[in-house]
C-alpha cells in the first residue's frame, strides 16, 4: 500500500476543504515547499498537489508555481491536478517536471480528448473520479455530472486510462475514515488501479484498506489527518 501525502494548494498556501467546500477551509501555515520536503525526508515516493484555484475557476492559477517549485527543489515524484482543462496544459505540467496529471473535470466532459491525452502520455495521465453518494461531480465538486462513479470508472478504462483516484467528497476532510467498500467495487467493476482518497484518519484506516486484500486498491492518500497530528508519515510508511 504506497502512502502518497497531499498538499493542497490556495492562494498559494496549504489548505484542507471539508467536504470539498471552498467556503470550509482550514488555512495551515506551513510552507508547500518546506511541507513537500518534510515528506520527501519521510521517504514517500510520490506527494499529491492539487491546485484548489485552479480547480474553482477552471484555468491555469499562480499556484502553478510553486508546483514548479516543489519539482526543482525536492527529488520526490509529483502528481498533479486541477484547473487542467487542455492537451495545454497537461503537456505544461508535464514538461515543468510533474510525473503524474489528474484528470477531473476534462475526464468528464471530453472523452475524444481524454482518449487523446492517454494517446499521448499513457500511464502520465490519470482521472481524478470524485463522487457524492455515488455521483461523479465536476468543476471543483460543484457540478454534478448525472454519471456513477462505477460507469466512468469503466468507461475510461476502457480508453485505456491505467490508474483512478477516487474520492468519496461526503468523507474527505471529515476524517471518518475512507469508503473501502466503494473503493473495492470500483476496482473490480472497471479492473483498474485505484488510488483511495478522502477520509483517511489513523493508522488503522491505512490498515484497512491494505488488510482488504485488493492488489487494484495499491495506494492511499493521506492529507488532513497528517496536517492534524492524526497520523505519522514515517509510521504510515511502515505500511508500504
Amino acid at each position: 500500500m504506497q502512502i502518497i501525502p497531499a498538499i493542497d494548494l490556495k492562494g498559494g498556501r496549504c489548505v484542507r476543504l471539508t467536504q470539498g467546500r471552498k467556503t470550509e477551509e482550514t488555512i495551515y501555515d506551513a510552507d508547500p515547499v518546506e511541507t513537500a520536503a518534510s515528506f520527501a525526508s519521510a521517504g514517500v515516493e510520490i506527494i499529491h498537489i492539487v491546485d484548489l484555484d485552479g480547480a474553482f475557476s477552471g484555468k491555469e492559477s499562480s499556484n502553478r508555481a510553486i508546483v514548479k517549485e516543489i519539482v526543482e527543489r525536492v527529488h520526490v515524484k509529483v502528481e498533479f491536478g486541477g484547473g487542467i482543462r487542455s492537451i495545454a496544459d497537461v503537456r505544461q505540467v508535464i514538461n515543468c517536471g510533474v510525473a503524474r496529471v489528474v484528470l477531473g473535470t476534462l475526464a468528464t466532459e471530453s472523452t475524444d480528448t481524454l482518449r487523446e491525452l492517454v494517446a499521448l502520455f499513457a500511464s502520465q495521465v490519470c482521472v481524478g473520479i470524485d463522487a457524492l453518494e455515488g455521483q461523479v461531480m465536476s468543476r471543483g465538486w460543484e457540478t454534478a455530472t448525472g454519471t456513477t462513479a462505477i460507469d466512468l470508472a469503466r468507461s475510461v478504462a476502457r480508453m485505456g486510462v491505467e490508474r483512478i483516484i477516487y474520492t468519496d467528497i461526503k468523507r474527505d476532510g471529515m476524517m471518518t475514515g475512507p469508503n473501502i467498500e466503494q473503493t473495492l467495487a470500483i476496482a473490480r467493476e472497471a479492473q483498474i488501479h485505484i488510488t483511495a482518497s478522502g477520509g483517511v484518519s489513523s493508522l488503522d484506516d491505512i490498515k484497512r484498506l491494505r488488510d482488504a486484500g485488493e492488489p487494484l486498491v495499491d495506494s492511499v492518500i493521506v492529507g488532513k489527518a497528517l496536517y492534524e497530528g492524526k497520523i505519522n508519515l514515517e509510521e504510515a510508511m511502515q505500511f508500504s
